[in-house]
């Protein structure tokens, strides 16, 4: 913790969390808002819906590549630089999405968006850790996954609308305008919060060897695996959502907010619980009750999805409860995995970032292809997602006083 960090930042707390949360949310936020599109802009481009996909993966899969430099940029360089960087070069990597004339380019570009956003979430966390003692910390992580929320539900609403009133182009065009908001109001409000003795040099074969030794760590990448694998028994839906809501679902691209309220209520619900908690329960026993919650909630999905023919009356409220469940137990693995390397958070939140962004690409480039189209293959594999991350969690916590 930064010992000045009283000085840095006299606002109220809940401010600082929504300024962070603006920047963590903007990830996500470039995946919901352009969903509503997917097929008309396969049909403007002449696109196979695998092709589609692939702007989905390509995004994770430069968001996860980018995710091992930005935590450590910020760890030599300062949090405020990189942000400030990432900011940039979204609102750039917008405006050829917008200008793009063919797949491939949308793809390029996308990949672009990807490398530059996870600079918000990945620097976001160090900030959270250089201003606030552990508790405090979870209730602010807690509060910006509140925040958080608000934006993916909204998204999907301005999608469908700049997309039937306008057309796919204009989504990209309001995605810059994002970009471009997030940098003028970070240059003007976030102070640089990484203390002067903290500022460790930037050395490629040094760096690499923190990753090693963070990879080597018995509890490191269990912490990292229970707080981001269950996320995609999640995550996978959003991915489907053009074929799980507009096809499964029967709800029109204008109705995909439906979807995206009822998953990110759950989420800002346990976050809200989550912060509530911090401080009067064990860690231990908070994380157990999100898996417990999860656990049951995977199950009832598939065997719903055995006896019943899909309908959102069912299927949504299912998602917002596992959804609840993730985000009641995240805020406690997350600051866990990040305590594992206290001087250098910002390497620890790049390379917790990095894997579950590149299980996120994993499961959009390969796993949700093969399941979408069925919504009880997609029941089993949110189960199997969320036993990765039990079976983490349970073996990291033996390895834990």
């Amino acid at each position: 913790m930064n010992p000045e960090a009283s000085k840095l930042w006299r606002a109220p707390r809940w401010a600082l969390a929504v300024l962070l949360a603006c920047l963590g949310m903007l990830g996500p936020f470039s995946i919901d808002t352009f969903l509503p599109a997917f097929s008309g802009i396969a049909a403007a481009l002449d696109a196979t819906p695998v092709q589609m996909q692939q702007t989905l993966s390509s995004y994770l899969l430069g968001f996860a590549v980018m995710n091992l430099f930005h935590g450590a940029l910020s760890d030599s360089f300062g949090r405020r630089p990189v942000v400030l960087w990432g900011m940039a070069a979204f609102s750039l990597a917008s405006l050829g999405c917008a200008l793009a004339g063919s797949i491939g380019q949308l793809v390029f570009w996308r990949t672009v968006q990807g490398m530059s956003a996870g600079a918000g979430i990945v620097v976001s966390r160090a900030i959270i850790r250089d201003m606030f003692d552990p508790s405090e910390a979870q209730r602010v992580m807690s509060q910006v996954t509140i925040f958080f929320g608000i934006a993916p539900a909204v998204a999907p609403m301005v999608g469908g609308f700049l997309f039937v009133h306008a057309n796919w182009h204009s989504i990209f065009w309001f995605l810059m305008l994002v970009g471009i908001a997030l940098f003028v109001a970070n240059w003007r409000l976030l102070p640089e919060t990484l203390h002067k003795d903290s500022i460790q040099p930037f050395n490629l074969r040094h760096l690499m060897r923190g990753y090693r030794r963070l990879l080597g760590s018995r509890r490191f990448v269990p912490l990292a695996l229970a707080s981001g694998i269950p996320f995609n028994g999640l995550f996978l839906y959003v991915l489907a959502a053009p074929v799980f809501v507009g096809e499964h679902l029967q709800l029109a691209p204008t109705q995909f907010f439906w979807f995206f309220c009822f998953s990110i209520g759950g989420i800002m619900g346990g976050a809200f619980l989550s912060g509530r908690l911090a401080g009067r329960i064990k860690p231990k026993r908070q994380i157990r009750y999100g898996f417990t919650i999860m656990l049951l909630v995977s199950i009832l999905n598939v065997v719903l999805n055995y006896l019943l023919p899909p309908s959102p009356i069912w299927a949504l409220p299912v998602i917002s409860a596992f959804a609840f469940g993730w985000s009641l137990m995240v805020p406690v693995v997350t600051l866990m995995a990040l305590d594992e390397a206290p001087m250098r958070r910002g390497m620890a939140s790049s390379l917790q970032s990095c894997i579950g962004s590149a299980a996120n690409a994993f499961v959009a480039g390969v796993i949700v292809p093969l399941v979408m189209h069925s919504t009880l293959a997609l029941a089993w594999t949110s189960l199997g997602m969320m036993c990765i991350g039990l079976i983490a969690w349970l073996w990291v916590k033996r390895e834990m006083p």
